[in-house]
């Protein structure tokens, strides 16, 4: 996989708008509309674009409180590890999961519409994922900076 600077241009103008048209991509980049799209297929397929997205504000879909979820367990198998990454990608609240160095084990992120709704998430994790020592969960107040954009250069 080499990516050179028409590449990082390519991803960098994707990043900050998935809608642009070929021919506007095209224009931008200074190329003509089929190596523009050659190179954006090329991405593609090999897994360096992996989809595109529109990116929902969700207070105005009603989704209002984050909660950054620390998950101890004492399992530590491969089997357990299995199961509880297919149990939690179940759950649609979970945003990002992940394994962690530190004093806690696991990181979630989660977003639901308000506290009774979290606690209705809290239960469901406690009663689907065994093992569990310890769930601690810290809710944010503001969110201060959130992006996607990758700092590719």
């Amino acid at each position: 996989m080499n990516i050179d600077s028409t590449d990082k241009k390519i991803i960098a103008l994707l990043q900050q708008d998935a809608s642009l048209s070929l021919q506007q991509l095209a224009e931008q980049l200074n190329l003509t509309s089929t190596p523009c799209w050659n190179r954006i297929k090329r991405l593609e397929q090999e897994g360096i674009i992996q989809k595109r997205v529109a990116l929902i504000d969700p207070q105005k879909v009603g989704l209002e409180l984050v909660a950054f979820v620390q998950i101890k367990t004492q399992q530590h198998s491969e089997e357990w590890l299995k199961q509880c990454v297919q149990q939690v990608k179940t759950f649609a609240q979970v945003l990002e999961f992940y394994r962690m160095a530190g004093e806690y084990d696991y990181l979630l992120k989660v977003i639901v519409k308000d506290i009774r709704s979290y606690d209705l998430f809290y239960q469901q994790l406690l009663n689907n994922v065994p093992g569990l020592t310890d769930v601690n969960s810290s809710f944010a107040m503001q969110q201060l900076k959130f992006t996607t954009e990758l700092p590719i250069t």
